[in-house]
């Protein structure tokens, strides 16, 4: 079974004075485009270095994760550290979804440009940064998920099938966060 898990990296949500909204922003829209089963882990963790680095350790080595989705961390604030976490991590970087995502996002705010999305591999893992509202994470799922599928394959990790009223060009798919 493909093991899908979803990290939220902040501060305040990881001390419990802020719902997560992330997360399960991530997991809902994942529920409406993949349609095999799945294994969902979701992980709070502190802004940081060391937490976001030894958590997607943690989730690819141990737990197995085919598919790590990350949310939050990726601004310009000085605890917003998830992209350099994530060199730390990966074996070979994938810069083209960041800079798909943020080109997606600029369609819909002038900010995104401040925003550090990434991806890579970590062994049989592919490890995605995304933004931690809610309405920008379906906004760089749609962009980069029509090839997450074939990347996955690429790499030796879990099958994921996508529903067919995703359009996999990306161009039609109405998703959006629950």
């Amino acid at each position: 079974m493909t093991r899908i898990a979803i990290l939220t990296v902040s501060d305040r949500a990881s001390r419990g004075e802020y719902d997560d909204l992330g997360g399960p922003a991530v997991e809902n829209w994942l529920r409406a485009v993949v349609t095999n089963s799945c294994d969902y882990i979701r992980r709070i963790v502190p802004d940081g270095l060391e937490s976001v680095r030894d958590a997607l350790i943690e989730l690819c080595d141990r737990d197995g994760a085919d598919l790590v989705l990350t949310t939050g961390g990726t601004g310009p604030a000085p605890r917003d550290l998830t992209p350099e976490a994530m060199e730390q991590v990966f074996s070979k970087g994938l810069p083209g979804f960041g800079e798909l995502m943020r080109r997606a996002s600029l369609l819909q705010v002038p900010t995104a440009i401040l925003s550090r999305q990434t991806a890579g591999i970590r062994g049989r893992s592919l490890i995605v940064s995304l933004p931690g509202k809610p309405s920008a994470i379906a906004i760089c799922l749609a962009a980069v998920f029509p090839a997450v599928p074939y990347c996955l394959e690429l790499i030796g990790a879990g099958r994921i099938e996508l529903s067919p009223e995703f359009d996999v060009t990306g161009r039609a798919l109405q998703m959006t966060a629950s």
